[in-house]
C-alpha cells in the first residue's frame, strides 16, 4: 500500500491540465444554463409553453430529458442533465481507459507491476482518482448552478447526480480496458456503451407518461436501465430523492469487483476479446499510404456513418410531430413561431438543428481520423512509413482525404435516414410532399460539409505544427466549436465568441433568404489550412 500514494499522484500529475479544464467547463455549463432559462424564457408563461412543448414531443424528449415542471430551476435541470451527464460519462471513461490500458499497451504497466506496487494497487489508484475527479466534476457543477442563483438543496443533488454517473462510468471505462486489446477499442467500447445509456435513457423519456397538466412527466421502465436516467430519477429542484444514485454506486462496485478478479487472473498484455489474427497475405488495397489510411480507420467511419443514419431517422421523423403539435394547440404554435424567430420555418428550423448535429458528428468523424496520423506518428508507425519513398505532403493528404470520405458518409448516411424516416411516417396535412422534404434534409446536410471540413483543416494544422499537443487540442477545438454552435444563442453569448465557432455560419436552409457566404469561405479557409498544413508537416522532424 505504500505504492498507492505516489501512484495517485503521478495520475494527477498526468491530468494536471485536462482535469480542470473538464471541472472548469463543468461550472461555466451550469452556472450558464441559469442565465439561458432567464434570458430566453424569462416568464412563467414562457416556460409552460417551454415544458408542454417538450411533454408532446417525442423529439425534444429524446435529446433533453424528462421535464419536472416550469420552475427556473426546474427548467435549468431539464436543459442541461443529460448533456452534463454525458459529459461526465466521456470524462471518467477515457480516465479510465488512459490510466489502464493505454498503460498496459505501451508497456508501462509491466514495469509497475514488477515493482512492490503489484498488478492491483495501480488499479486501485486509478479508481480513486477517477472517483475524486467525477466528485470534482459533481461539486463544480452544484456551485455553478449556486452562482446562478438556485437553491442549494437541488443544486447539491444534481452535482451528486453528475458525480454518481461519473463514477458509474468510471467503472465502465476499467471493465472495458480488461476487455479490449487496445486502448482505441476499449475507448469505443465504453463510448458505445455511454451511447447506449444515452438511448435506453433517451427511449424511456420519450416513451413516458404525462401529468395532467401538461409540464411534468415520468420515465418509462427503459429509463431505469441506464445511468443516465438513474441521476435524471433524482428529480432535483422538485423531489430532490438521492436513492437512485445508490444504483450507480451498486454498479461501480460491482464493475470493479469484476475488474479486480480479471486483472488478477489475465496474463499481461491479453484482454477478453483478443486480437483477430490477419490474413496470410495483405490486400492490394494495402499497397499504398491512402488504402492503409483507409484500412486504419474503416471500423470508426463505418460507427460514425451508422451514428448519422440514426440522427437522420431522427430528422424524416421529425416534421410530423411538429405540425401536430402546431395543429394541436395555438399556444405551442405560437411558442414554436417565437422560437423560429423568423429565419426558417418551424419544420425547416427543427430539421435544421438535428443536421446540426450531424454536422458536428461529422466533424468528429474527421477529427479523429487526423488524429490517426498523429497517433501513427507518436508510436513509431510513421517513421517506418516514411523510410520508403512516401513525401510527407501525400502522407498527410492521404488521411485528410479519409477525413473527407468521413464527413461525406456521415452526411449521406444522415440524408439516407431522412429519406427513410419520411417515407415511413404518414403524411399530415399541411406539410410539403415527401420529395421537398427529403430534398430539404438532402441540403441540410451538405449545408454542413463546409464547416466540417474547416474543423478537419485545423486538425490538421495542430498536427503539423503542435503535434505533441495536437490531440488535445483538436478534440477541444471541435467541442469549444459544437458548444458556441449548439448553445451559444441560448445561453446568450456574444457575436464575436458566436463567430469563432465554424456551426455558427452554416446556412440554414429553408429559411427566407439564405445566407451561403459562410459556406463559401469556409471552404475556402479549409483549402488554404489543408495547404498550409501540408507545408507545415514537410518542414519539422518527426515527433515521437
Amino acid at each position: 500500500m505504500n505504492a498507492l500514494w505516489p501512484l495517485l499522484r503521478l495520475r494527477i500529475h498526468r491530468d494536471r491540465v485536462q482535469l480542470p479544464i473538464w471541472i472548469a467547463v463543468f461550472f461555466g455549463l451550469a452556472a450558464l444554463v441559469v442565465f439561458a432559462v432567464d434570458s430566453s424564457f424569462g416568464t412563467s408563461i414562457e416556460r409552460q409553453a417551454l415544458m408542454r412543448i417538450a411533454v408532446g414531443s417525442p423529439t425534444i424528449l429524446i435529446f433533453r430529458g424528462e421535464p419536472q415542471g416550469a420552475d427556473v430551476d426546474a427548467v435549468a435541470f431539464f436543459l442541461i442533465f443529460a448533456f452534463l451527464a454525458t459529459l461526465v460519462a466521456f470524462m471518467s471513461t477515457f480516465l479510465a481507459v488512459r490510466h489502464t490500458r493505454a498503460e498496459e499497451e505501451s508497456g508501462r504497466f509491466e514495469l509497475i507491476a514488477a515493482t512492490p506496487a503489484g498488478r492491483l494497487i495501480p488499479l486501485l489508484a486509478t479508481a480513486l482518482h477517477g472517483i475524486v475527479a467525477a466528485l470534482a466534476a459533481g461539486l463544480a457543477v452544484a456551485l455553478g448552478l449556486l452562482a446562478g442563483g438556485l437553491d442549494g438543496a437541488g443544486s447539491t443533488t444534481t452535482g451528486g447526480a453528475v458525480a454518481g454517473t461519473g463514477i458509474a462510468f468510471l467503472g465502465v471505462g476499467l471493465l472495458a480496458g480488461q476487455v479490449m486489446h487496445t486502448s482505441r477499442g476499449a475507448n469505443g467500447l465504453g463510448a458505445a456503451l455511454i451511447g447506449l445509456a444515452y438511448t435506453l435513457r433517451a427511449f424511456g423519456d420519450a416513451g413516458g407518461t404525462a401529468s395532467a397538466d401538461g409540464l411534468s412527466m415520468s420515465s418509462a421502465w427503459p429509463s431505469w436501465l441506464s445511468p443516465i436516467g438513474w441521476g435524471q430519477q433524482t428529480e432535483a429542484f422538485t423531489t430532490n430523492r438521492p436513492a437512485p444514485l445508490a444504483l450507480d454506486l451498486a454498479l461501480a462496485a460491482v464493475l470493479f469487483a469484476v475488474v479486480v478478479l480479471l486483472q488478477s487472473r489475465r496474463d499481461l498484455g491479453t484482454s477478453l476479446i483478443g486480437e483477430r489474427p490477419g490474413p496470410q497475405h495483405a490486400p492490394r488495397t494495402l499497397s499504398g499510404s491512402l488504402g492503409l489510411a483507409w484500412r486504419l480507420q474503416r471500423a470508426p467511419m463505418i460507427g460514425w456513418a451508422l451514428a448519422g443514419l440514426v440522427f437522420g431517422v431522427l430528422a424524416g421523423t421529425l416534421g410530423e410531430t411538429v405540425v401536430e403539435l402546431v395543429q394541436s394547440s395555438a399556444q405551442v404554435g405560437e411558442a414554436l413561431a417565437r422560437m423560429a424567430g423568423g429565419r426558417a420555418s418551424i419544420i425547416d428550423l427543427f430539421t435544421d438543428t438535428i443536421f446540426g448535429l450531424v454536422g458536428v458528428i461529422a466533424a468528429a468523424a474527421a477529427t479523429q481520423a487526423m488524429i490517426r496520423l498523429r497517433q501513427e506518428e507518436a508510436n513509431g508507425s510513421a517513421e517506418l512509413l516514411l523510410a520508403l519513398p512516401l513525401r510527407r505532403g501525400r502522407w498527410i493528404f492521404d488521411y485528410l482525404l479519409v477525413g473527407t470520405v468521413s464527413i461525406a458518409l456521415v452526411l449521406l448516411g444522415a440524408a439516407g435516414g431522412a429519406a427513410a424516416g419520411l417515407a415511413s411516417s404518414s403524411e399530415v396535412a399541411g406539410t410539403a410532399d415527401t420529395t421537398a422534404r427529403v430534398a430539404s434534409a438532402a441540403a441540410s446536410g451538405v449545408a454542413q460539409a463546409p464547416a466540417a471540413l474547416l474543423v478537419l483543416a485545423i486538425a490538421a494544422l495542430l498536427v503539423a505544427f503542435v503535434p505533441r499537443l495536437s490531440t488535445g487540442l483538436s478534440w477541444g477545438v471541435l467541442f469549444v466549436s459544437a458548444f458556441i454552435g449548439e448553445f451559444g444563442e441560448l445561453f446568450g453569448l456574444p457575436d464575436w465568441l458566436l463567430n469563432l465557432s465554424p456551426f455558427t455560419h452554416t446556412p440554414t436552409i429553408g429559411a427566407a433568404d439564405v445566407d451561403s457566404s459562410g459556406a463559401w469561405w469556409m471552404l475556402g479557409l479549409a483549402l488554404a489550412g489543408a495547404v498550409a498544413a501540408g507545408v507545415g508537416i514537410r518542414r519539422r522532424d518527426l515527433a515521437l
